[in-house]
């Protein structure tokens, strides 16, 4: 049997174009802090202490990036983030004011959940439950 690694931290991470923007954009969805590191490429979106998340975003920077285009079209949406909220009704224009838009293809939209894009293309949910 092998043993789990035991990671101190985790960071999901996002590609984008510019990581200061899209890192500013999950700190307003979130309420959460924006964190600079030395480069530019790099900059964290981290959760207020005592918040119990159990990770952090990473906004990246890659050359030449390109928005997903999910569901249909060339580029996947190759990752995506869910966050559970109690209400996807009070939520939606919070995200929105934040700077997200809703996806034109909803195929949640009979259960209890929304897509939503962030600044970068990004698709991600809100869920309710």
């Amino acid at each position: 049997m092998n043993d789990p690694i035991r990671a101190k931290r985790h960071v999901f991470a996002l590609d984008c174009p510019d990581p200061l923007r899209l890192a500013e954009f999950y700190g307003r969805l979130l309420g959460w802090g924006v964190r600079a590191s030395d480069s530019p490429d790099w900059v964290r979106v981290v959760p207020p202490k005592g918040a119990g998340a159990a990770f952090e975003i990473a906004c990246q920077r890659v050359e030449n990036h390109v928005r997903p285009t999910w569901p249909e079209g060339r580029v996947p949406q190759q990752a995506h983030l869910d966050f559970w909220v109690d209400s996807i009704d009070e939520a939606t224009p919070l995200a929105l004011s934040a700077g997200a838009e809703e996806h034109p293809h909803q195929p949640g939209a009979e259960r209890d959940w929304k897509v939503f894009l962030d600044p970068a293309g990004h698709p991600f949910c809100l869920c309710e439950g």
